[in-house]
């Protein structure tokens, strides 16, 4: 069974794998505004499609109809595409978009492991956030899973052991970690009471990673103004309650402290999200307890 319909084999220079798919863990809707800022930024074309007929639910993603004075238009289907970019300052970029698949996803990730083979693909890293007890008030914080603990040391990782539900884009980056291609996942720490509303600053603090591990230049200042703005909006909300207010006290105390406790300890654990009540609150959102995304 074959699912890709290439369009174009690109001349790319020691390209980079970015993974965004739509459907799974995105808190604060940080990877899929990443995702889109990433291509509206640079010239892209498109190198392949794949068979949503095929590996998508229709009626748990239902096309849109656009309808005018009575009068039905035409119809968006979701689309699972790969881009390149070629122009960035760096290496090419390849971005995969779209909604995960709903079937065949072992067959499906071995065929766009290929894919990517043929393109000379030398690193993936996939995109997400998750809602995390950390305060609006402190920086974006990041976390990794990645094939390798050197990698994952990169960015920082949670230091726990927790089994969870894994999407799609967890298979394939597993999977290309198993095929010899370093593979790492970002995951955006966005404050769990804004975790179903637009948070750009994370969607900023991702692709500034994204740069930092690809050396591709990718510029993030729109999304870290519309980042201070939106913080703006929430700080106004958080103030009109004393009892909110002191929810972020005490989650800035907890932040400080472990900010604090990493500088003591003459390590570079600063972006590592520590503790049990971090573990227990990824573990209940991705048991589909309580955040966003489709579970």
């Amino acid at each position: 069974m074959t699912f890709a319909s290439i369009k174009t084999w690109p001349h790319l220079d020691h390209p980079v794998l970015v993974l965004g798919l739509e459907g799974w863990v995105d808190a604060g809707f940080a990877a899929a505004t990443a995702l889109n800022a990433l291509l509206e930024s640079v010239p892209h074309e498109l190198v392949a499609t794949f068979d949503a007929d095929t590996l998508l639910d229709q009626r748990s993603r239902r096309p849109l109809l656009r309808v005018s004075n009575g009068v039905h238009g035409p119809l968006t289907w979701p689309e699972l595409r790969l881009y390149s970019a070629v122009e960035t300052g760096g290496r090419s970029l390849l971005v995969l978009a779209g909604p995960e698949p709903d079937f065949h996803w072992r067959a499906w990730s071995s065929e766009v492991i290929a894919l990517a083979l043929r393109l000379e693909t030398e690193m993936v890293v996939g995109l997400g956030a998750f809602p995390a007890p950390v305060p609006h008030t402190r920086p974006v914080r990041l976390a990794a899973t990645a094939d390798n603990v050197e990698l994952a040391g990169r960015v920082g990782f949670l230091p726990a052991t927790i089994d969870v539900p894994a999407g799609a884009q967890a298979v394939l980056e597993v999977a290309f970690g198993d095929a010899g291609i370093p593979s790492i996942g970002v995951w955006a720490r966005v404050p769990h009471y804004v975790a179903a509303t637009p948070y750009p600053e994370a969607s900023a603090a991702l692709l500034d990673e994204l740069a930092k591990l690809t050396d591709v230049r990718i510029g993030t200042e729109a999304l870290h103004q519309a980042g201070r703005k939106a913080k703006e909006q929430i700080q106004g909300l958080i103030e009109a309650s004393e009892e909110h207010m002191a929810m972020v006290r005490q989650l800035e105390q907890q932040y400080d402290s472990e900010v604090g406790m990493s500088a003591t300890a003459g390590t570079d654990w600063a972006n590592l999200p520590t503790g049990d009540e971090l573990a227990a609150e990824l573990e209940r959102f991705l048991r589909g307890e309580g955040g966003s995304g489709r579970q």
